[in-house]
């Protein structure tokens, strides 16, 4: 049986996610259909999308990963990172109901420490932001072994709050952030809502910087400001997209796609 896969979300029209396993499953071989899924509301929608007996799998995007996890704990089951994020970006079809996990802070670090080489042991990383996007992937940096974890937010009491949920994360107001970081990561809204950050210049110096955002035909707003500044280098999130693309479908079919080949056909169109 062919099995059916969608990507839940409001918008959801403009997702890569179709595209990017529809390439994985040609070079896999398999016969799948990936398609979005355009939901007023997760619950409802997931339940139509599960009850079929052809559905293998969900990704869930803005704004339901957070109603997505609290379905997947009540039917289902839920992952470590999953419960460490509180949300859930995949979901696993299983005759013992739907099992959800987070793939956002796996593909991150396999972006950053393979596909870009930035090994973050013994580094000093710097996340900018307290928000949904943050909280996906402290747990993940946590386990890379950095020898110091910064987390930064325009609201200081937001980052004390979200550090509390994670040994060995410094919070810290944005405006009060200074240099020293080896990597600085932005979390924050600011690429998405085309903002600009108010980050000091001194917090990116010499450091490597990356967009969890991405953007396709130019550098992401924070890139370019990071850029302009003198940072040591700057990357956009396309690559932590494809990354955590195919951490979701080896959790589908049980093989992890070549995320090379994806990566090539998106950045030329």
């Amino acid at each position: 049986m062919s099995r059916r896969y969608v990507v839940i979300g409001n918008p959801v029209a403009h997702s890569l996610s179709p595209r990017i396993h529809r390439l994985f499953a040609r070079a896999a071989g398999h016969a799948i259909s990936y398609e979005t899924l355009l939901a007023p509301a997760f619950r409802p929608a997931a339940e139509r999308f599960f009850a079929a007996p052809d559905s293998g799998g969900a990704n869930v995007t803005l704004p339901f990963k957070l109603d997505a996890y609290a379905w997947a704990a009540e039917h289902g089951s839920t992952t470590v990172n999953a419960d460490e994020a509180g949300a859930v970006n995949a979901i696993l079809a299983t005759p013992r109901g739907p099992r959800g996990d987070n793939t956002d802070g796996v593909g991150l670090l396999r972006d950053l420490q393979q596909n870009l080489s930035l090994p973050l042991a013994g580094k000093a990383v710097l996340l900018l932001g307290a928000g949904g996007a943050a909280r996906g992937v402290l747990g993940p940096l946590l386990r890379a072994g950095p020898r110091r974890l910064t987390l930064a937010n325009r609201t200081a009491e937001r980052a004390q709050e979200l550090a509390k949920a994670f040994d060995g994360v410094e919070p810290m107001p944005l405006a009060a952030v200074c240099g020293g970081y080896d990597v600085v990561i932005n979390a924050t809204s600011a690429s998405a809502l085309g903002d600009g950050l108010a980050l000091p210049e001194a917090a990116i110096e010499g450091g490597f910087c990356y967009d969890m955002f991405y953007r396709l035909e130019a550098d992401t707003a924070f890139c370019s400001w990071c850029r302009e500044r003198g940072a040591a280098g700057v990357a956009d999130g396309l690559g932590m997209l494809i990354e955590q693309a195919a951490e979701s479908y080896l959790l589908w079919r049980g093989v992890r796609p070549d995320t090379a080949p994806v990566a090539a056909a998106l950045a030329h169109g």
